[in-house]
């Protein structure tokens, strides 16, 4: 299993999506989710409405430099494919993927050679893109709906899988990281987590590796 920081690896709340969350995060070795919107004709890291404050993608890939920890890439807003890929080509980044898009905008991403995650969740339960998607966002809402059988099954099918930890969504995560941990599968280096308590799930679950490469 992979670990990987929720909106970089941050301390107070009010640190999410920053710089120093970020520079936590890499220089603690964990790759981190984050959130991608546009702000006039650039691209910036925002979850919601962006503001004059909302750091630029620019400058987070200034942080990320070339360590080649995983990025998971929340796309916020439709239409940004070209504008991305190419600041992940100018920046030489390899291992990301990006996620959470629209059906029509993900067919975008794909036409772009980039690489893509499809969503599955309790109100998702088939995607369409399934097939041309290296992997599948596993999140669950209310409660872990899922078991290890269906992970083992997208495994199998040679895709990589990002559990959504529970906290995430405002459930304690000790039982889901229970739960978690009984599954044979779960130290595959085709599973990532991401979670807001980075270094606790690489001791809890003794992850050794922290990069996967997509």
């Amino acid at each position: 299993m992979i670990v990987i920081s929720h909106r970089g690896y941050w301390m107070d709340p009010a640190e999410k999506n920053t710089e120093t969350a970020f520079k936590r995060s890499f220089d603690r070795n964990f790759g981190t989710e984050t959130d991608i919107r546009d702000q006039g004709e650039d691209l910036v890291i925002s979850h919601d409405m962006p503001s004059a404050t909302s750091p630029t993608l620019g400058g987070f890939f200034d942080l990320y430099q070339s360590n080649n920890l995983l990025l998971a890439l929340n796309i916020k807003s439709d239409g940004l494919q070209k504008k991305l890929k190419q600041y992940i080509v100018q920046n030489d980044i390899t291992n990301y993927f990006v996620f959470d898009m629209s059906v029509p905008d993900t067919v975008g991403y794909l036409a772009e050679g980039m690489n893509v995650f499809c969503r599955q969740s309790e109100w998702e339960p088939v995607s369409a893109l399934y097939d041309s998607c290296k992997g599948v966002w596993l999140d669950a809402f209310k409660d872990t709906w899922y078991d290890e059988n269906l992970i083992a099954g997208h495994l199998k099918q040679h895709k990589k899988v990002a559990i959504v930890s529970a906290e995430l969504h405002g459930r304690d995560h000790h039982e889901h990281w229970a739960k978690l941990k009984r599954m044979s599968c779960i130290y595959s280096d085709d599973l990532i987590l991401c979670t807001d308590f980075p270094e606790q799930a690489e001791a809890y679950f003794t992850v050794s590796y922290k990069t996967a490469k997509l």
